[in-house]
């Protein structure tokens, strides 16, 4: 089956943020000029996915006004005959089919996928994390659907991360699939291991193609010591019953759930813009580090 449907988890408090984010949401913060959600669901457009479920929680209105249709707005713009950005206002609102579930509790990445069964029915899906923003010539999640297609099994997206930091993430043992060198079929998932247990330096990042499945293992996997659903533990229950895959994407991974990397990506895209790139460029070698 096609991958129509993509889960966005847009629950999170985004206490790393504070005070940025005590009263607006951490996946409208802007890289450049576009809120961070934006990108990934740029990126779930351009994959071929037609539908967003977002799951929100309390104070995330600001995300359902940045997705709809401000007429207001509109009509200003094209009163004072700013065609562009009437284009790109217009573009928002129209790019993909959005719809919400609300998670009345944060209880975890596994708790949140769960709340979007109802909406995403007996179907292959994606889960995209607003954290982790990639830039790639092929965008990362239509690499993952051409895999699942080769493959017909879940896909979890990894990258190779130093191993003084492997302790901060997922992480998967495998064994190379196909010839690509890029996939692997998942023996074991381990949640934030010590880096001397860490069965490999193949870290989990935040792309997923999962199947319905997973709905009925998140359901019976138990809290953990926080109290929370963890995904990758309803992954683990998951493989017993069907081989999942891990594939090594080809892109660069801003990891934009922290500060430092939030400031990285930022610089990064800013260069990266026909408009800013050269005037920006100038301004950072004129500094005197």
């Amino acid at each position: 089956m096609k991958i129509r449907k993509a889960v966005f988890p847009a629950a999170g408090l985004g206490t790393r943020f504070l005070p940025a984010t005590k009263a607006q949401p951490k996946e409208m913060l802007p890289l450049v000029d576009k809120p961070i959600i934006q990108y990934v669901i740029e990126e779930a457009a351009a994959s071929g996915i037609t539908s967003i479920i977002i799951v929100t929680g309390r104070g995330k209105n600001a995300i359902e006004d940045h997705f709809d249709v401000s007429y207001e707005l509109e009509k200003l713009l094209a009163e004072r005959g700013k065609t562009d950005l009437l284009e790109q206002v217009r573009t928002i609102s129209s790019m993909i089919n959005l719809s919400y579930v609300r998670q009345g509790e944060s209880l975890g990445l596994g708790h949140a996928v769960l709340m979007a069964r109802d909406l995403v029915g007996d179907e292959p899906f994606a889960v995209m994390l607003g954290d982790d923003i990639i830039d790639s010539p092929v965008p990362c999640m239509k690499q993952m659907v051409d895999v699942f297609e080769r493959h017909g099994g879940p896909v979890i997206a990894v990258q190779k991360v130093a191993r003084q930091e492997i302790s901060a993430y997922g992480v998967i043992d495998g064994s190379p699939e196909g010839e690509t060198g890029r996939v692997y079929r998942i023996r074991e998932l381990v949640e934030k291991p010590k880096v001397e247990e860490a069965p490999s330096d193949l870290a989990i990042i935040g792309r997923y193609i999962l199947t319905p499945d997973i709905f009925d293992d998140l359901a019976a996997t138990p809290r953990d010591a926080g109290g929370e659903i963890q995904l990758t533990n309803g992954l683990r229950r998951l493989k017993e019953r069907r081989p999942i895959f891990g594939y090594r994407f080809e892109g660069i991974r801003h990891d934009a759930g922290n500060k430092l990397g939030f400031l990285k990506a930022t610089v990064e895209f800013a260069l990266k813009r026909d408009d800013l790139g050269k005037p920006f460029r100038e301004y950072l070698k004129s500094l005197k580090l």
